[in-house]
């Protein structure tokens, strides 16, 4: 059977009839973007402080935030994102429970807390082996001219770690921004999800996820090259980036 290909199908108004198919796709954009730009934020936050953590002195730190990265990061993506929406509020008291489950935005809520923490195992690791890679003196330095050690973390082996995690910041970014895809399966309207829906109303496959993929392509190479800039301007000076 031949297949009809229609590239105009993007201006024809969709079921709704009040909105052409592009603006499905945007709008799947939109909850991409906002998803996945909420989800990084929550990673950062929680992967650098769980990075921080696997490097103090005490062992029982270092134990809990190894043992946080072990959870996360070891048990698929889908499966967490199921759990988070479907397990985790038979777990709350019954009354916070029914509340999480009619929250307007559901699915958007969870997807962003299931990236995050999926996400800051990630992060967590790589803030740890950049603060690991830094010369013990410094450290030391630190210590020896009177600040503390939560000063110490702050002011000098944070801001130097990152310098050399920005690479694979930078990938982690694109993933989480190509995970987000996997939210389709709680019913969050992202990109994939509003390509699918095109497809299932229009029957144009190709077109259909063929602009998805372009779009994926465009927004991903634009990621690149904002971090690619911020990644020089950040670099130490007397480095590759740096120069």
């Amino acid at each position: 059977m031949d297949y009809h290909w229609n590239w105009a199908i993007f201006g024809e108004l969709s079921p709704d009839g009040v909105r052409p198919y592009w603006q499905t796709l945007a709008g799947g954009l939109g909850w991409t973007l906002a998803t996945a730009l909420a989800g990084w934020v929550m990673a950062l936050a929680l992967g650098f402080a769980i990075g921080a953590l696997r490097t103090l002195p005490s062992p029982w730190w270092r134990r809990l935030g190894t043992a946080y990265v072990e959870l996360f990061r070891n048990i698929p993506l889908l499966v967490q994102m199921f759990l988070w929406y479907f397990v985790a509020p038979e777990l709350l008291p019954a009354a916070l429970g029914e509340q999480v489950k009619v929250l307007p935005n559901a699915p958007f809520v969870t997807a962003v807390v299931c990236l995050g923490f999926f996400t800051s195992a990630r992060v967590a690791v790589q803030v740890t082996a950049g603060i690991e890679a830094l010369a013990g003196g410094q450290r030391l330095a630190a210590l020896a001219l009177g600040l503390k050690l939560r000063q110490t973390y702050r002011h000098v082996l944070l801001p130097l770690a990152l310098r050399i995690i920005m690479p694979p910041l930078t990938s982690e970014f694109l993933n989480i921004i190509k995970n987000s895809s996997v939210a389709l399966t709680i019913g969050l309207m992202e990109l994939t999800a509003s390509a699918r829906a095109l497809q299932e109303f229009s029957f144009q496959v190709f077109e259909a996820f063929a602009a998805a993929t372009m779009i994926y392509v465009l927004l991903n190479l634009l990621v690149t090259a904002a971090m690619h800039r911020l990644e020089r301007r950040l670099a130490l000076p007397g480095t590759l980036g740096g120069r």
